[in-house]
């Protein structure tokens, strides 16, 4: 067992973070009262791991490692670092709200709140193959089922945390509940794509959004919607802004006294004041909005689907 501590620049709540609710909500406290607790593979693809967290009264977070001896701590501590998004300055993440009153009234409602990330590009990937056309909960028990049967089960009863298969131990999946031949065929591309270096962070990062994009979405089964999420969601992107979440235009209309919805140049101009976090902003809108419980805007009608 190895132990470390971050000290946030900024802000930071780990009990927003463990209820922020992200991919198939692992991490999520047992109680009120509880740190928070991950399992997942490691950057390097070779380790899974468990990291328990939890933050004392002067905010820093610490945090121990269960792992085997020959795994990098310090790698997995960055890793923790950029999924609690405490890989970049809350300092600077304030400047924007006091830029823009908005979204610094957002940003005191949610103190201390930032993007919770997927543990990896690699794990959001398979998440997206797992929970397409699915309600969330299903996803959410195959994944648990995958991880159980061929990934690595740390602890027992409620403290159980699931680490994910590493992509070696997913190529040997031929068969599971809830997984029909042709996800597992995806979720072995996934795999492949990730013992090829094709999904490493620092990689998609460096890209142009629109060619990282390209570069997702040469996997089987991931189109433009998984794609931003795996971009965005997985990389530690603060400023990309990648395409319009369906909810946006209505909750900034609501946010920011727009009328029914904000029309793309409004839009812009607020998203402009936002750099360069705009990629956080954009979630904490979200976030905003789902916990006022906005009305969702309406579906397409038949006659507009047919015409896509």
């Amino acid at each position: 067992m190895t132990t470390f501590t971050i000290v946030p620049d900024g802000p930071f709540s780990l009990a927003a973070a463990a209820g922020f609710g992200f991919g198939p909500n692992t991490g999520r406290p047992v109680d009120k009262d509880a740190g928070m607790k991950l399992a997942f593979v490691t950057d390097d693809l070779a380790h899974q791991v468990e990291v328990s967290l939890g933050q004392d009264p002067s905010g820093a977070v610490t945090g121990s490692i269960d792992f085997e001896d020959d795994a990098d701590a310090t790698a997995i501590e960055r890793q923790v670092a950029r999924i609690l998004s405490l890989d970049h300055s809350g300092s600077d993440w304030l400047a924007v709200g006091e830029r823009d009153p908005v979204l610094g009234d957002m940003q005191r409602t949610h103190e201390g709140l930032r993007p919770v990330l997927f543990h990896s590009p690699y794990e959001a990937a398979a998440w997206s193959i797992i929970s397409a056309r699915r309600h969330r909960a299903q996803g959410t028990a195959v994944r648990n089922r995958l991880a159980a049967t061929f990934g690595r089960v740390f602890g027992e009863g409620a403290e159980q945390v699931l680490a994910f298969p590493m992509p070696e131990q997913l190529l040997k999946v031929r068969e599971l509940q809830g997984l029909e031949e042709t996800r597992i065929q995806r979720l072995h591309a996934v795999a492949n794509a990730a013992l090829a270096g094709e999904l490493e962070p620092a990689r998609l990062l460096a890209m142009d959004p629109g060619d990282a994009l390209a570069h997702i979405q040469k996997l089987p089964g991931i189109g433009p919607t998984y794609s931003m999420l795996i971009l965005l969601r997985s990389t530690g992107a603060t400023d990309i802004i990648t395409g319009l979440e369906p909810r946006m235009p209505s909750y900034l209309a609501h946010f920011y006294g727009l009328g029914t919805e904000a029309t793309p140049q409004q839009i812009a101009e607020i998203m402009d004041r936002w750099r360069p976090y705009r990629t956080w902003s954009s979630v904490l809108t979200r976030v905003a909005g789902d916990s006022l419980g906005l009305p969702l805007p309406a579906a397409p009608s038949s006659a507009n689907r047919s015409r896509r």
